[in-house]
C-alpha cells in the first residue's frame, strides 16, 4: 500500500503508544514490582506513579510530533489572499513537515495564479480606462471644442443682453471642456508614460489641489529611476486612490504626497492626511489597491496618521527582490 502523510501520522503515533506500553510492561515484568489482592496503598501509589510517567511521556512525544498542526493551524487563521509570502518554516523530520511543505507549495501556487489572473484584469483595465480616455478626449472634447468656436461669432453678432447669456453659456462649456480633460487625464495620465512618475505625481498633486479640496504638499524624490512601467503605474493608481479617498471621505483640509527611496534601496509611496482617520470597512478601492501592490510584490499598509487623521504607505522593494 503506498504511504501517505496520514498513513505515516498513523503509523507514528501507534508506534509511540505501543512503545510506551511495551516499556511499562517490560518495567513490570522484570521490576521488583508485585500486586497483591486486595492491592496495598503502597502499591496503589507505585501503580499510580508508573501511569503518571507513561501518560507524560506519552504527551511529550505526541507533542513533539504535532507540534506542526499549531503553526498550520495558526497560517490558515491568519491567510489573508492579497497578502503574500506568509509561509511556514519547513525543514525537519516527520510526517507532519511534509504536510507543512505541501501546504506552503499549495499557497505558492494560489498566489502565482490570482497574481496572473490579476495582471489580466488590471491589463484589461487599463486597457478599457485608455479607451474611454481616448474617445473623451477626441469625440467629446473635439465636439465641446467646436461648440465654443462656433459661439464665439454668435456671441459677436447677438444684442448685449443675449450676449451676456451666451457668455455664461461660453464658461459652462468652457467649464465642462476643462472637466471632460480632467476626467481624461485621471484614467490615462499621458504624463506618465511621456514625461515619468515624477512629474506625473506632482500634476497628480497639483490637479487635487486645485479642485477645492485639501491642499497637497507633495516630496518626490528626484532620480527614481528603473523601477520599470508595472511598478510606476500601481504607484501612481495608488497615490490617485489614496488622494481620492481623502478627497472624498476624510473631511482632511491637508495632505501629504511623498515619494523617497530609503537605504534599503526599496521605494517608499506615502500619502497621509490630517482628516477623520482609517476607515472603518475596506472597500473596493481599498481593496483594488491591495491587489495592485500585490502584483508587484509591494507592501502596503493603510492606518492612523502621527497627530490623527490616515497614512497609507506602499514600500516597493527593488526590482531583483520582488516576487514573481
Amino acid at each position: 500500500m503506498r504511504r501517505t502523510p496520514a498513513s505515516a501520522l498513523f503509523w507514528r503515533i501507534l508506534g509511540i503508544n505501543g512503545l510506551i506500553f511495551v516499556a511499562g510492561t517490560l518495567v513490570l515484568a522484570v521490576g521488583p514490582v508485585t500486586v497483591s489482592t486486595p492491592i496495598l496503598l503502597g502499591e496503589f501509589f507505585v501503580l499510580l506513579g508508573g501511569l503518571t510517567v507513561m501518560v507524560a511521556a506519552n504527551a511529550l512525544l505526541l507533542r513533539a510530533s504535532l507540534a506542526p498542526l499549531e503553526g498550520l493551524t495558526a497560517l490558515m487563521a491568519r491567510m489573508d489572499s492579497l497578502r503574500s509570502g506568509d509561509r511556514l518554516p519547513a525543514g525537519g523530520n516527520g510526517d507532519l513537515f511534509h504536510v507543512v511543505e505541501q501546504f506552503n507549495a499549495m499557497l505558492d501556487r494560489l498566489e502565482a495564479d490570482r497574481s496572473s489572473s490579476t495582471a489580466l484584469v488590471l491589463d484589461a483595465q487599463e486597457a478599457e480606462r485608455r479607451r474611454i480616455a481616448q474617445e473623451l478626449h477626441d469625440e467629446i472634447g473635439q465636439t465641446l471644442t467646436v461648440v465654443l468656436l462656433e459661439l464665439k461669432p454668435v456671441v459677436d453678432r447677438a444684442p448685449e443682453g443675449v450676449a451676456e447669456e451666451l457668455r455664461d453659456v461660453q464658461e459652462t462649456v468652457r467649464s465642462s471642456l476643462d472637466e471632460v480633460r480632467r476626467v481624461a487625464r485621471r484614467l490615462r495620465p499621458g504624463v506618465l508614460d511621456d514625461l515619468g512618475l515624477t512629474s506625473a505625481l506632482t500634476a497628480l498633486a497639483t490637479d487635487f489641489s486645485g479642485t477645492g479640496g485639501p491642499r497637497v504638499t507633495r516630496r518626490v524624490q528626484p532620480g527614481l529611476e528603473g523601477l520599470g512601467s508595472d511598478a510606476e503605474l500601481v504607484i501612481y493608481r495608488i497615490a490617485q486612490e489614496s488622494l481620492t479617498n481623502v478627497w472624498r471621505h476624510s473631511g482632511a483640509r491637508n495632505a501629504e504626497l511623498s515619494l523617497t527611496r530609503d537605504g534599503e534601496g526599496r521605494v517608499v509611496l506615502r500619502v497621509a492626511d490630517d482628516g477623520s482617520g482609517p476607515p472603518d470597512r475596506v472597500g473596493s478601492g481599498i481593496h483594488g489597491m491591495r491587489e495592485r501592490a500585490m502584483l508587484i510584490g509591494a507592501q502596503l499598509t493603510i492606518g492612523p496618521a502621527d497627530g490623527g487623521g490616515t497614512e497609507v504607505r506602499l514600500v516597493v522593494p527593488p526590482p531583483g527582490a520582488r516576487r514573481a
